[in-house]
């Protein structure tokens, strides 16, 4: 209860003398958001101003009631896959009851204070997921790169690949060719800026580089190219709802996708939460209020008929990078988006579709990394590994939900070492200046949620005393979670003291990965 008092007084104070850096800081966000949201639309097989409307909910609704108020929210590439699938079999009308429902779910979620539960799912599962999603939206993306739609499942996009390749010819220069060109442009100043951008332009989005330099190219050119279509008013595409608006959900298919959808935004947002906390010493997330402003936003966007928003990391880590110190941030790159695509609409229609699948072979290639299989096994060994590995293999070869699935199943293997001393106790004594905790049993996903409440409680001036002599044993998910704990305790300057045997004051005493 201190803890929480003295984040709101931290979070109030600070809004009045730092309006200019977040003012600063909501234009660099906004720049790198613009791109990634007509991307990521077309990714999800609907109208680029489709990512267009839920950025601006999730800048202007969102940013106001967040629990992280550094994060910031939008359509992410996380949910593009489903939302392709989705749209593909049940079409984009039965999109917005979907995510209403969805959004209620979150917002429900919130409300029985579950932020915690998402927090427990294995980061294996997590990170497996988010690789699998990453390697089809590579997969997806290569085809538009060739002016072509991408296929309805990863393998079918990936026996596609050679015929693209083998059907290009330098004697004659279609439109093929051209698109080709222009996202190679778009990718090259991406990776290239990211490599030799100067210490003074940092804050300079690469992705918002790579699309003007194509998108001059094929204006200056008049290269025959697809470009993307937006409406000359975004308030013509909002789709109000209708008389028989929640019809679909009376299908049972309907209802396991609202499902999906929430489980898979709030795993992701609550992640990129956790991610952003480790970034910044400021407030912490309220990881229920996180959920509920998710489910708020959500279901906005099921009204308007727009994609579904998460917590978006390449958002949220900009703007902690260019200094941003309150919400107001995030609420006014939802307003700049709101105003550029009000009045600029002309702009837009001349972007090639091929910049925009450039700008998402980029970020679906980053979401692929095997840094964090090789730091599970390499501090866990072969199970967590494993579990990353089926995941990412059955996102990508069957769909996402049944990857997930078979993650989390997998996950309960680990529980069988610890099946004699399952439950966990934490003992919990308090002084003026110093908190001591002390563990007894096994510290598991299944007691995870309890463990996090009591870690988060701590008064954020009081230095931490962990005894485990007792603990008996820990999982992946839950020694991540401490390591990250421990160490963001340290960078306050509070020192955190593990008592206990050497294996385990070293495992999570090791930096956070």
């Amino acid at each position: 209860m201190i803890g929480a008092l003295k984040g709101r007084s931290l979070g109030g104070g600070a809004e009045g003398g730092t309006f200019t850096r977040d003012f600063t800081a909501s234009i660099v966000v906004f720049l790198v958001a613009m791109p990634l949201c007509m991307g990521i639309a077309i990714a999800s097989g609907v109208p680029p101003e489709k990512g267009l409307i839920t950025g601006i909910i999730g800048g202007v609704v969102v940013g106001f009631l967040a629990g992280s108020p550094l994060q910031v929210s939008g359509p992410a590439a996380g949910l593009a896959v489903i939302v392709f699938e989705f749209v593909r079999e049940h079409g984009l009308a039965a999109l917005g009851p979907v995510l209403l429902l969805a959004g209620v779910l979150q917002f429900v979620a919130g409300m029985a204070r579950m932020g915690g539960f998402f927090r427990s799912v294995s980061p294996a599962v997590v990170h497996g997921m988010l690789a699998g999603i990453g390697a089809l939206i590579v997969v997806g993306q290569f085809h538009i790169l060739f002016d072509n739609q991408p296929m309805s499942s990863g393998l079918e996009n990936i026996a596609l690949m050679p015929a693209r390749v083998l059907g290009l010819s330098p004697y004659s220069l279609q439109s093929a060719e051209y698109a080709l060109f222009l996202g190679l442009v778009t990718i090259g100043a991406m990776v290239g800026w990211e490599k030799l951008r100067p210490a003074s332009m940092k804050l300079v989005p690469g992705a918002l580089l790579g699309v003007v330099a194509a998108t001059l190219i094929a204006w200056l050119a008049q290269l025959n190219v697809a470009r993307i279509d937006v409406p000359a008013s975004i308030a013509g595409a909002i789709e109000s709802p209708g008389v028989n608006f929640l019809d679909p959900l009376m299908q049972p298919a309907l209802l396991v996708a609202a499902l999906a959808i929430a489980f898979i935004a709030s795993a992701e947002t609550l992640l990129s939460a956790a991610a952003v906390d480790r970034m910044h010493d400021g407030v912490r997330t309220d990881y229920n209020k996180e959920l509920r402003a998710q489910g708020v936003g959500n279901l906005l966007c099921g009204l308007a008929g727009a994609l579904p928003m998460t917590g978006v990391i390449v958002r949220s880590s900009a703007n902690v990078q260019a200094g941003a110190k309150t919400r107001w941030s995030a609420i006014l790159h939802g307003v700049w988006i709101l105003g550029f695509v009000a009045l600029l609409p002309g702009l837009l229609r001349e972007v090639p579709m091929a910049a925009l699948g450039g700008v998402l072979v980029v970020t679906g290639w980053r979401l692929v990394s095997l840094t964090h299989v090789r730091h599970l096994f390499a501090n866990y060994g072969i199970l967590p590994a494993a579990i990353w590995a089926v995941t990412f293999i059955l996102v990508v070869t069957t769909d996402l939900l049944t990857g997930v699935l078979v993650g989390l199943g997998l996950s309960v293997i680990e529980l069988i070492q610890h099946r004699k001393t399952l439950r966990l106790k934490v003992e919990e004594e308090r002084s003026e200046e110093i908190s001591h905790l002390r563990l007894d049993g096994s510290a598991t996903f299944v007691s995870l949620t309890r463990l996090t409440q009591v870690l988060e409680s701590i008064p954020r001036e009081h230095a931490v005393e962990l005894d485990l002599h007792r603990l008996h044993g820990i999982d992946h998910t839950s020694t991540e979670l401490m390591r990250e704990w421990v160490a963001r305790r340290k960078a306050t300057g509070k020192p955190v003291t593990l008592l206990g045997p050497d294996h385990l004051v070293k495992r999570l005493a090791f930096n956070a990965h």
